[in-house]
């Protein structure tokens, strides 16, 4: 059995499309998937799976969710393993002066064209710092938000127009508790 975490994007934002914690993971239970918790009310899960394709797994997770809950729900899927790479790949870790309550990582649905990620990374000239970090099978944005995320004119949806993907994106601790979940 191979540990996911399921990433749900925009559901239990600012009162719309409000979904149960406990009614998700009866969705994930009643696919067959086992050992699933949910983390926050923003659409985290940890569950694990005979099947090893993310890919396959977000497909599923997605026409399901549509089904029971009347929505559709972007979702991405990372395998534990994946998590943990994002974790160790971050750019940011080496340098103590970048507190890590600033850093956000957009986990991407697919892989940007290079074309893409060179115009975002040299075009954009606001203050918060951006890194793209591919791996074997996932592509992650990292964040950091220098004046803070609450200042911040930087938003998702521009990310995602610039890298022609759509992405879901998490805060440092977010990220590191749920490795923590997945590793248990």
């Amino acid at each position: 059995m191979t540990t996911f975490v399921a990433l749900f994007r925009a559901i239990n934002v600012g009162g719309h499309n409000r979904v149960a914690m406990a009614a998700l993971k009866n969705m994930f239970e009643g696919l067959g998937l086992r050992g699933v918790s949910t983390y926050l009310q923003t659409g985290n899960v940890i569950f694990e799976s005979a099947e090893t394709a993310p890919l396959s797994l977000t497909e599923q997770l997605g026409k399901e969710f549509e089904q029971k809950f009347g929505f559709y729900a972007d979702v991405i899927v990372r395998t534990s393993a994946e998590l943990k790479e994002v974790v160790d790949k971050n750019p940011f870790l080496n340098h103590p002066e970048k507190e890590t309550k600033w850093l956000v990582v957009m986990f991407l649905a697919s892989c940007p064209t290079e074309q893409a990620k060179k115009e975002l990374l040299s075009t954009y000239e606001g203050p918060e710092e951006l890194f793209i970090t591919t791996g074997d099978q996932s592509t992650n944005l990292y964040i950091y938000y220098t004046n803070g995320i609450g200042r911040s004119k930087l938003s998702n949806v521009f990310l995602e127009k610039k890298l022609k993907v759509q992405g879901t994106a998490r805060n440092w601790n977010t990220i590191t508790k749920l490795l923590e979940i997945a590793q248990a």
